[in-house]
């Protein structure tokens, strides 16, 4: 079936309608490459055709970027030597949407071509807007819900049909640089202010029609193609376009750390493609791309924050032969700040919402949190008068554990204590319909342990959100064992509702996500009790491209909070839990009074406003520095294995099902280095066979919390990866 399809109409204007069956929104085939190719062809032999607009057969959206699919199919086509095919396949890209830039007109004198405009209804992304940028006048819908932008660096590569090049010429490389190293999607008049579009139409297609039949031969002719061209704000050889350049070089390492493979070729495709003629330049971009395509940190971003991420989101993991399971109305046990920015995430998603507290002054600070971010929407104009009032009607502020009645979800967030949790599942029940689900968000509690509370163990099961609930993409869901396949799916679909991506582990302590993080931020304070500065423990950290180090972590969540969990978990295994001097650390600090950011005092020093000054000196009094400091790869190796051996013990604990999960999970939750992939990712990186030798060093050296596992040992044997080992799909496929 067609991709593309040309039609022309008595006025001598052709369209080209973009429209792949079967998908909710265009995405860039192989077949629909040359399909593409074949219109434009036939638009420009033809006499009668005065010019064309392409445009969507999609209702409000334009094209979401490439099937990833085609990256393969150049790799293979290639046999071996993949990068030739990569290279040559997307100069094939770049070929296609020049032959639209220059529409049939001479190449000498620039005359002669036909004028091409894009009429966008809404959404254009990646390639899609990648093509647009190809024409010669981009209109698009007054639609607010459309977004605009060029992704790409989001999953690990950069925009390489073009796109890199078009942008940084069309409007210089410092506008250009955080559009292409954020890749931001923009609403529709940023997009007109960025330069990814040109006009704003109530009806695009006519609009550009229109444009095209009145457009002059100086219209068609791209700035770039014009003689006398001078990039916007300079090019590197010029006096203020090196310092543009010195900017961006300093901005893109300021935020990256040199972590992320595709920032770097991004910003020398944009210097090195700066230095020469478009064409040229073009062949620089498509350089770079192959060499990010050949990097398996790219293949790695691809599979997990792409692939892997929107399969979970689809329901990869969800039990089949469940009917739909979506939540009407929710019951929130709790409304502190996780029971408040759950009611907030939920009432956005449409759903009826009660939140209960002790009283009702309680019951209303927490609905209080809802106007509040609501009021800061509508001071950027994201949030209408209207839209605040349906929001808060959606949300009823209580006391009342009768108005939980009806209610076919229950979400308990109540204080971190077995015996409170369980005095609430046990009155709630009481009010509940049986069939009501029922979830706790406990971060640490096993929920084997709290079910039994519960006269309905099969209907029980955790859902576990990260702080701040708004802001974290993540959901972690966790099976008791009595938990019930319609529970798992009830909560996979809520997930789903809210707009957020969940993984669903096994019962354990700490379930997933916090059995990584604990060991990463004790790793970090034992190295402090060893004389381990923490700057370059957390220096170390951030250029693995950890959003914030250890340290500094350990202050934004609360020393008295990890000090609690160390005691909890203790208390629970009694002389079974390994005693780490990174506890003793924590505990003279919380005795100290220096709790961290929430007391103005932690292991930084604060000013009067909560601005970090500087690490505080006193830690340096009671663990002294050394005088030779270890070697920063040391440092981040420890890091990174305390990490990446717990997700490997959950993987073979059976705490994960699917490593998809573990990898997704990992970057969403709590930042792992989104350049490898995720833990799982990471170690196929580097090798089963380096991990396993390793982890024999660092255990020598360190103790036994870095000893191999056996699973690590023995795929290290054979030389297995964990994608190789333990693929969904092949598993699926089987």
């Amino acid at each position: 079936m067609s991709e593309f399809t040309l039609s022309k109409d008595a006025d001598g204007v052709a369209t080209i309608t973009w429209d792949v069956p079967g998908k909710t929104m265009n995405v860039m085939s192989f077949d629909g490459l040359s399909q593409l190719e074949a219109c434009i062809d036939q638009a420009l032999a033809d006499d009668e055709i005065k010019g064309v607009v392409i445009t969507s057969g999609k209702e409000g959206s334009f094209a979401g970027g490439m099937d990833l699919n085609l990256l393969a199919v150049m790799k293979e086509e290639a046999g071996d030597e993949p990068a030739r095919g990569l290279f040559e396949g997307t100069m094939k890209m770049h070929a296609l949407l020049r032959k639209i830039e220059l529409a049939g007109m001479d190449l000498k004198t620039k005359k002669g071509g036909k004028p091409i405009a894009t009429a966008l209804p809404g959404t254009a992304a990646g390639i899609g807007m990648e093509l647009p940028l190809s024409t010669h006048r981009i209109f698009a819908a007054e639609n607010p819900k459309a977004k605009y932008g060029l992704p790409e660096i989001m999953v690990g590569i950069f925009p390489g049909a073009g796109g890199t090049t078009r942008m940084v010429r069309k409007v210089g490389a410092i506008a250009a640089a955080p559009l292409l190293l954020e890749g931001k999607m923009l609403d529709v008049k940023k997009a007109k202010g960025a330069g990814y579009v040109d006009e704003i139409a109530a009806d695009p297609v006519a609009a550009a029609k229109e444009w095209v039949l009145n457009a002059s031969g100086a219209d068609l002719v791209k700035p770039w193609d014009a003689k006398g061209y001078k990039m916007p704000g300079g090019a590197p050889y010029h006096p203020a376009g090196f310092m543009n350049f010195v900017g961006a070089s300093a901005m893109v390492h300021g935020k990256t750390q040199g972590a992320f493979p595709a920032a770097k070729a991004l910003l020398s495709a944009v210097y090195e493609g700066a230095l020469v003629d478009f064409d040229t330049a073009l062949k620089i971009e498509a350089r770079w791309f192959t060499s990010v395509l050949m990097n398996p940190s790219s293949g790695a971003m691809i599979r997990s924050l792409f692939i892997n991420k929107e399969a979970l989101e689809k329901g990869a993991v969800r039990p089949k032969d469940i009917p739909d399971q979506r939540v009407q109305k929710l019951g929130v046990l709790g409304a502190g700040m996780m029971g408040a920015g759950i009611a907030l995430v939920s009432a956005q998603a449409g759903i009826e919402v009660v939140l209960v507290d002790r009283d009702q002054e309680a019951a209303d600070k927490g609905k209080a949190y809802t106007e509040s971010y609501l009021d800061k929407g509508m001071k950027r104009g994201k949030v209408t008068a209207e839209k605040k009032e349906a929001m808060l009607a959606r949300i009823t502020a209580t006391p009342d554990l009768d108005a939980l009645k009806g209610c076919d979800l229950i979400i308990e967030a109540v204080f971190e204590d077995p015996a409170v949790k369980a005095e609430m599942t046990k009155k709630v029940e009481a009010v509940i319909p049986e069939d009501c689900i029922f979830a706790s968000n406990t971060s640490t509690l096993p929920i084997t342990g709290l079910a039994e509370a519960s006269s309905r163990p099969e209907q029980f099961i955790g859902i576990h959100f990260f702080s701040p609930v708004e802001k974290m993409f993540l959901v972690e869901i966790i099976k008791g064992k009595e938990t019930g396949p319609r529970a798992v799916a009830k909560a996979l679909d809520y997930v789903r509702q809210i707009k957020k991506t969940p993984i669903v582990v096994n019962d354990a302590r700490f379930f997933y996500a916090n059995r990584c993080i604990i060991p990463y931020v004790n790793e970090g304070a034992r190295m402090i009790t060893e004389g381990v500065s923490p700057v370059l423990i957390d220096n170390a950290a951030r250029q693995l491209g950890f959003p914030v180090g250890p340290i500094q972590l350990t202050d934004e969540t609360s020393i008295d909070l990890g000090a609690k969990i160390a005691r909890a978990t203790k208390a629970a295994m009694g002389n079974e839990y390994p005693e780490s001097p990174a506890d003793d650390m924590i505990f003279w600090m919380e005795d100290l009074g220096r709790l961290g950011r929430k007391s103005n005092a932690g292991f930084f020093d604060y000013d009067d406003k909560g601005k970090r000054t500087g690490y505080w000196k006193g830690m340096q009094d009671k663990y002294p520095l050394l005088d030779d400091q270890p070697d920063l790869i040391e440092v981040q190796e420890r890091l990174m294995f305390a990490q990446v051996l717990e997700a490997v013990r959950a993987l073979e604990e059976g705490v994960l099902e699917d490593i998809r999960e573990g990898d997704v999970g990992a970057v969403l939750a709590w930042g792992f280095a989104p350049w490898s992939g995720g833990p799982l990712s990471w170690l196929d990186i580097i090798g089963t066979p380096y991990a396993a030798e390793r982890c024999d060093q660092l255990s020598a050296a360190y103790g036994e919390r870095f000893a191999c596992p056996d699973l690590l040992r023995e795929m290290a044997a054979k030389g297995q990866t964990f994608y190789g080992r333990f693929n969904p799909d092949a598993a699926s496929a089987a």
